[in-house]
């Protein structure tokens, strides 16, 4: 009998044998779309790189070279020699929707340039309730980068309450759940908040946990632009942990956006916030935060002066209190005290609004108009608001966040700001390359794996078999950032190659104009 198994197991090992080498035969004779060669590879797990051939077909990695050591058939062969083959970057935190949902500008090479090929919105809270339909509007007309979408908490508060400063009755609670729940439905991939914005700024910690509960039956995220980043109300500490709380209440990660220490009572406090964080990650939550490599933030006048009580009833009421001659003393001793927060009139760069009034500072204009900083806030405000780049960060406390392996790369891109262009570039010129913070491997890891793995984006983030091909191909000794305060929409330079869902955007340098990212769609099964 024993003499018969061997016999019967030598005679299967030779047929598989010969199967086997049959299917490395016919694999060989196989025809792919792409052979990218001699690229050093970077496969967004945070391993060092590695000199080895990718093979793209059908729109999604096939095999890796040592996975077929014959001779490989392709359509096209990349040369990546000298260049870093990274998986395409995944920015969770932008604001893109209205130029995705442009004709002119949905193809988003701001940015493709800077290797981006998916890109999170409906962020702080803004997010659409209506997920299906900008879902279909973006699949129909088509878009550039792959687009995953939050509902937002100030979005869905609006359709239901407005913009009344009260807690929701009974029945407006009910309405907000069964809007969050359809948009989880319809593929949200969370929820986002803006506590800091009105109508955000009016809503309780429990309205919020009740709503991020929500999307936890849909392996949901919240995702959180924080009700204070500095010493506006409750304090940067106090925000941290109402975020956390969330998240511990709705049993759903948490995401903290932009994470920063704004304004000059809290600079130095990046230490104590990662206390914070590493202690609740310690207790089993899943808490991660986004950060863009830059010493000022996006924002508008009026969201960085006029109190929240005065937005209360939108922005025609905030205009007539702007203007209420019994609300002027205090309205200007409360926004004198957050200028002061901000570091003053000279840290407030105008990049909106008129023409005339960008690239000058606060204090500039106070200084034409011969009024005081304060008045012609004022003045900016009831003329249509404009957007400012606010100068209230230390570079202490951006690296000391940049540090962490829970930290990953956003650009919470918006108008007249650099990081809306030049974000990704920016941080491996200055964090990789000028000043050493991160390695290169991380770099990639926290704008690739870490970002797909924190948010629930599958088959995404890594370059491994089977994952769709979104790939970025980058030359290190070129691939820089070309926007700055002054110049905020220069496109950012060095990439050489980007695919997206196998299909290039970027070729030899060149934008081709495809439209081929996907409306991605949030896996509602919380076991893969």
């Amino acid at each position: 009998m024993t003499i018969g198994y061997s016999a019967f197991y030598r005679t299967v090992a030779f047929f598989w044998a010969a199967l086997t080498l049959f299917s490395i035969n016919a694999k060989a004779d196989e025809q792919y779309d792409y052979l990218i060669k001699g690229g050093v590879v970077y496969d967004g797990s945070g391993s060092a790189g590695e000199v080895r051939d990718i093979v793209v077909s059908g729109g999604v990695i096939a095999f890796w070279d040592e996975q077929n050591p014959g001779p490989i058939q392709a359509s096209r062969i990349i040369d990546a020699s000298g260049f870093v083959v990274a998986p395409g970057f995944i920015d969770p935190h932008t604001h893109s929707l209205d130029d995705l949902e442009n004709s002119k500008t949905r193809q988003n090479l701001n940015y493709l340039t800077q290797g981006v090929t998916t890109v999170f919105t409906g962020n702080d809270g803004g997010g659409s309730p209506n997920v299906r339909q900008v879902k279909d509007g973006l699949a129909e007309d088509g878009v550039g980068t792959n687009v995953a979408l939050y509902v937002g908490h100030g979005a869905v508060r609006r359709a239901v309450m407005g913009t009344d400063k009260r807690p929701p009755e009974p029945f407006e609670m009910q309405a907000m759940k069964d809007l969050v729940r359809q948009a989880m439905a319809d593929g949200a991939f969370g929820l986002s908040s803006g506590l800091y914005y009105a109508p955000g700024s009016f809503a309780t910690t429990d309205e919020v946990a009740t709503l991020a509960e929500v999307t936890a039956g849909y392996c949901g995220v919240y995702d959180s632009h924080m009700r204070d980043e500095s010493s506006y109300t409750i304090g940067l500490l106090d925000a941290v942990r109402e975020a956390i709380e969330i998240g511990r209440r709705a049993g759903v990660p948490t995401h903290i956006s932009h994470i920063k220490a704004l304004g000059v009572d809290v600079h130095g406090k990046s230490l104590e916030v990662i206390g914070l964080v590493n202690a609740a990650r310690a207790e089993g939550l899943d808490v991660t935060a986004d950060q863009y490599p830059w010493l000022a933030s996006g924002t508008s006048i009026a969201a960085s002066l006029v109190p929240r009580w005065a937005m209360a009833g939108g922005r025609d009421a905030m205009k007539e209190r702007l203007q209420d001659t019994r609300l002027k003393q205090r309205l200007a001793k409360e926004m004198a005290e957050n200028l002061r927060r901000r570091g003053g009139p000279d840290s407030l760069l105008v990049v909106g609004g008129e023409a005339s009034w960008q690239g000058k500072t606060l204090a500039d204009l106070a200084g034409k108009w011969r009024l005081t900083p304060i008045d012609a806030a004022v003045r900016i405000v009831l003329a249509g608001d404009a957007d400012v780049a606010s100068f209230n960060m230390h570079e202490e406390d951006v690296i000391n966040f940049m540090r962490q392996p829970w930290v990953m790369t956003g650009s919470d891109g918006s108008g007249g700001h650099p990081r809306k262009y030049a974000t990704y570039p920016q941080k491996f010129q200055q964090y990789v390359i000028d000043a050493p913070v991160l390695s290169l491997s991380d770099f990639i890891r926290k704008g690739s794996g870490l970002v797909a793995d924190s948010l629930g984006l599958k088959g995404r983030g890594y370059l491994k078999p089977g994952f769709s091909a979104d790939i970025v191909i980058f030359d290190p000794e070129t691939y820089r950032a070309n926007a700055t305060y002054r110049a905020p929409e220069k496109l950012s330079s060095g990439v050489e190659y980007l695919m997206i869902n196998g299909e290039l955007a970027i070729d030899k340098g060149h934008a081709t104009g495809k439209l081929s990212g996907q409306v991605l769609t949030h896996t509602t099964d919380c076991t893969n």
